[in-house]
């Protein structure tokens, strides 16, 4: 397998309050876009040609990426004019794979951070001699997703919905976003309108006889849809939870790229991340976070499993905890900012504007 296809898809619109000029991919996880780490991983498994279909935002990845040379790929981009689903943006790309009609084509998803062996899951492809493979993985509430239950020779057997009753959940598995076409069955998805894989192609297929394999592979996995998720997955990254050949250092606690200053009595754990150019003050406390370049952290601030955007100032002896604070704006001194809350880019909150805990 020398080829793959990412998709890239509208999902990223969700960390807009964040962040609203930079799409998703493109936002720093453990120092690099997010998309890098993908890319790096597929080329790290052997793949050589990589098809980007995207559908928002696309003129941002080709000027970043270019031609792929600078990961060792070949990039090539395709942009929908409509959104076409999953199974769409397969099809849309078919003219630009280059494998012959049995090869196998990787296709995994860019919202996903996964430790999925890849390598792995190819040769299943090939030794079961499937149409389709999809990456399995177990989970321990199933209610919130589609469940992939398989035979004892992990031979795909239905695709069903979500489970309503607790006599529905007839197994933890499901659809973990990575999967290995044949390069034919890529030309059966129809063309030129909205597909979705998961309710269409891969439920037809099944009806069809089609040999579908699944490959249960419960390593690191996680769905960056939301923003407290983006900054569990590069804190992951950075703590080494969550493979990538592309963190630009050490793995660790923290990860302080060139260019930042952190004063000598702040603590950094947790697999927290500061950008370039960014300044964390005197006793400062961050775990588990992302501050993202040219942000300032005052003194005495205690962040938490939080996001602090693009030159974003957080005041002095604030407490932020599962926050997310949008490029440009200003947090005053002594503030509390608490669970989920977000802070759209260049607003202004003064000092002892916001608390959470009680005044005792």
């Amino acid at each position: 397998m020398t080829e793959a296809i990412l998709l890239v898809g509208g999902k990223g619109t969700r960390l807009r309050p964040m962040t609203v000029h930079t799409p998703k991919p493109m936002v720093p996880a453990a120092g690099v876009p997010f998309l890098t780490h993908q890319l790096a991983r597929a080329r790290a498994a052997g793949v050589e040609h990589i098809v980007l279909a995207t559908s928002y935002l696309a003129e941002v990845f080709e000027p970043y990426f270019g031609d792929g040379s600078s990961l060792g790929l070949h990039l090539e981009y395709v942009t929908e004019v409509d959104p076409l689903g999953t199974g769409g943006a397969i099809r849309n790309v078919a003219s630009r794979l280059r494998s012959g009609p049995d090869e196998p084509v990787l296709i995994f998803n860019g919202d996903i951070l996964t430790g999925l062996d890849i390598k792995a899951l190819v040769d299943t492809h090939e030794t079961s001699g499937a149409d389709v493979s999809l990456h399995l993985t177990r989970v321990e509430d199933p209610r919130a997703f589609g469940l992939v239950p398989t035979d004892p020779n992990g031979r795909v057997t239905a695709f069903l919905e979500k489970p309503q009753t607790p006599e529905e959940i007839v197994t933890d598995q499901i659809n973990a976003g990575a999967y290995v076409f044949r390069r034919s069955v890529i030309d059966t998805i129809p063309a030129g309108r909205p597909v979705s894989v998961e309710r269409e192609t891969f439920p037809g297929l099944l009806a069809d006889g089609a040999h579908l394999q699944g490959m249960v592979d419960s390593t690191y996995w996680l769905d960056l849809g939301t923003p407290q998720a983006f900054v569990r997955g590069s804190a992951d990254l950075v703590l080494g939870r969550a493979p990538s050949p592309a963190v630009p250092g050490r793995r660790g606690e923290r990860l302080v790229l060139d260019g930042a200053e952190v004063a000598a009595d702040a603590k950094l754990t947790g697999g927290t991340v500061v950008g370039a150019g960014a300044v964390v003050g005197a006793g400062a406390r961050i775990e588990g976070s992302t501050v993202l370049a040219g942000a300032v952290v005052e003194a005495g601030a205690v962040v938490t499993d939080s996001l602090i955007g693009e030159r974003a100032r957080i005041g002095a002896r604030t407490v932020l905890h599962g926050a997310v604070v949008g490029d440009g704006a200003e947090v005053g001194a002594d503030n509390e900012l608490r669970d989920g809350v977000r802070i759209w880019c260049d607003a202004r909150i003064p000092d002892c504007a916001v608390r959470f805990s009680s005044d005792q």
